[in-house]
């Protein structure tokens, strides 16, 4: 009876076997003793919360007892919650005897910070995964909120090694390289299932989406990510097409299949309608993405997914196109997209879902249910709204995260402690200190269309036009006595220069220049200065007006004769000219009628001027 189903994963293993698997990794970095001092290379467990983009530092711990970790550490009386003020702990555990995560779950309940389990063989490193999700006692995988790693073998003796000779090890883990961020976009795909009667891992998945949703369509909306569904379906080998099994499990002449939900033929839904609703959820993706509003699918997946479940018998595609046109999309489109299901022929939606299920780049083959992949790296660690988002935050460009990725249960918030260390003009309120995912960046900032330039640690200077706006672009500036004198000027420049009338380096001081004392002004022999702030007032003794252009005293009375016999020539100059011009106007005018009338004159009798050409005529 359960013949299909295990032929069916008879494929499944054979395709695993030929497939191409990636352990994805991140570094820990021991930083003593000086023995073991190097960077390696460890394997992220597939349960549990690493810490994406970020690194946490503790010190090594190798039980006394209990080394594998298969029991708690509570039989023992052991605790490895460290004291305040101290390292965290990493607790060192052998492999074998029992589950990783178990070995997880009782390194989290006696306090460490994070598991890692030592190989007990030479081999390359693999990947820690989770138990069964049929085993009854695994109700602790949910509850698993340390990063855990797998390390070689030598590794892990040279530790013991190191414990036992007295050394301190204290190590460094690190994930900032472990998700690519080479942009300010992140594209992200979640392989999964429709299939609700899987167990655990359905419910996980399940839950999974609801949770998340809000995150992911706020994301979406805001063109912070590019997110794609997949889902896996195989093939059945072409000896069993025509078995009851393969078409009781595929569409299409057996060429996409699932197994069936129940793992019995006699009951309940085939796995040829698991595959049908993994379609549909497919093109209703394809649907809502061309109409420019991907973040639609979310709200059709958990829909369905309360809506159309498979215990109150409504896993239908009744029940699917219901939610579909409850969500206002276009269900004509979303049939024509999933194509003939019963023919003998390929489906282009579902044949592009195999091929994409073949590793690419760094991402490996898609072999495990539910798999999710950031900047085409395979997230490893528990499917939880919380860890995945960290992940997706990592996948950014410093500096370019958005909002959700700086709330404060995703921000390292390094800022609010002694400014991070960054540049801070406290005055003006401004700070170079800027709080990012993966940590605090030291940046001189652009304030009000402002730019502020410098290293951003121990200087930032406001710069360009409009500078003296901003805290008079950083320079010196002082009032007294009603004036206001200032080093700052709006240029281009982020200079700060003292104004005339005093000097300093412009930016702390700029003092008064004295310029009676120094002897820069008011020095003629008349004249008495007195050094005012930021200028001086020269006058002279009576009878005497100060010209400051000159810097010297002359008299009223002839300043007032000397004025007035200015203005005198100055008219005779203008009426000299008047006349020369009048004059020479009357002439130009007389010499022009003359010339005219002569010429008329010419045209009617001869002048005394004009030869006579005329033949003489004498009468006989």
């Amino acid at each position: 009876m359960k013949f299909g189903v295990l032929t069916l994963c008879f494929v499944l293993i054979l395709e695993l076997a030929f497939g191409t698997f990636l352990v994805e990794k991140n570094n820990l970095k021991v930083t003593s003793p000086e023995t073991i001092k190097g960077v390696y290379e460890c394997a992220i467990g597939n349960f549990g919360i690493p810490k994406y983009g970020g690194t946490l530092v503790g010190t090594v711990v190798y039980p006394m007892s209990n080394h594998k970790g298969c029991k708690s550490f509570s039989e023992f009386g052991v605790s490895f919650k460290s004291s305040p003020g101290s390292l965290p702990t990493f607790l060192l555990i052998d492999r074998g005897d029992c589950y990783f995560a178990l070995k997880a779950w009782n390194a989290q309940k006696a306090g460490a910070a994070a598991v890692l389990v030592a190989d007990n063989k030479l081999e390359p490193l693999i990947t820690m995964d989770t138990p069964e999700e049929d085993n009854a006692n695994a109700d602790y995988l949910e509850k698993i909120n340390i990063p855990s790693a797998l390390i070689s073998k030598s590794l892990g003796d040279s530790i013991k090694s190191a414990i036992s000779n007295g050394n301190m090890v204290n190590m460094k883990l690190d994930w900032t390289e472990s998700v690519p961020h080479p942009d300010e976009r992140v594209e992200y795909e979640l392989w999964t299932d429709s299939n609700d009667e899987c167990g655990k891992k359905c419910d996980t998945q399940i839950q999974f989406l609801k949770n998340f949703k809000g995150a992911a369509q706020i994301l979406e909306k805001g063109g912070y990510t590019q997110f794609t569904p997949h889902f896996i379906t195989w093939y059945c080998p072409k000896a069993f097409r025509l078995s009851k099994q393969c078409k009781s499990q595929c569409i299409n002449h057996g060429r996409y299949c699932a197994p069936d939900p129940e793992q019995d033929f006699t009951k309940g839904y085939d796995g040829k309608d698991v595959v049908v609703q993994n379609l549909r959820h497919a093109c209703v993706y394809r649907v809502v993405n061309e109409t420019r509003k991907p973040w639609k699918w979310w709200d059709y997946a958990t829909d369905f997914s309360v809506r159309c479940p498979m215990k109150y018998n409504k896993y239908t595609s009744e029940c699917a196109d219901e939610v579909i046109k409850s969500l206002g999309i276009d269900l004509e489109k979303v049939y024509l997209c999933m194509g003939d299901t019963e023919g003998d022929v390929e489906n282009p939606v579902l044949k592009a879902e195999q091929e994409s299920q073949v590793g690419k780049g760094s991402r490996g083959d898609v072999t495990i249910l539910p798999t999710l992949a950031v900047n085409n790296r395979q997230y490893r660690g528990k499917l939880e709204k919380g860890a995945v988002l960290k992940a997706i935050c990592a996948g950014f460009q410093e500096s370019t995260e958005p909002a959700i990725c700086l709330t404060e249960d995703q921000n390292t918030n390094e800022c609010l402690e002694n400014n991070g260390g960054c540049w801070q003009d406290r005055a003006a309120n401004i700070t170079a200190c800027l709080d990012t995912f993966r940590g605090r960046l030291c940046e001189c900032p652009t304030v009000q269309g402002v730019k502020f330039v410098g290293d951003g640690y121990t200087h930032c200077k406001a710069s360009g036009a409009l500078r003296c706006g901003i805290n008079n672009g950083g320079c010196w500036r002082e009032t007294r006595g009603g004036y206001t004198y200032s080093a700052c000027t709006d240029d281009h420049s982020s200079v700060c220069k003292c104004p005339p009338g005093f000097k300093g380096d412009g930016v702390k001081s700029c003092e008064d220049v004295d310029e009676c004392k120094e002897k820069l002004a008011c020095q003629c022999p008349e004249c008495k200065c007195r050094n005012t702030w930021g200028s001086y007032e020269c006058s002279c003794r009576k009878g005497l007006f100060y010209l400051r252009e000159l810097d010297t005293c002359i008299g009223a009375f002839g300043a007032v004769k000397l004025g007035w016999s200015f203005v005198l020539i100055l008219l005779l100059a203008l009426t000299a000219a008047s006349l020369s011009g009048y004059a020479i106007y009357k002439y130009r005018i007389r010499h022009y009628m003359d010339s005219e009338i002569r010429s008329i004159m010419a045209q009617y009798m001869p002048l005394d001027s004009q030869p006579n050409n005329t033949e003489t005529h004498m009468d006989l």
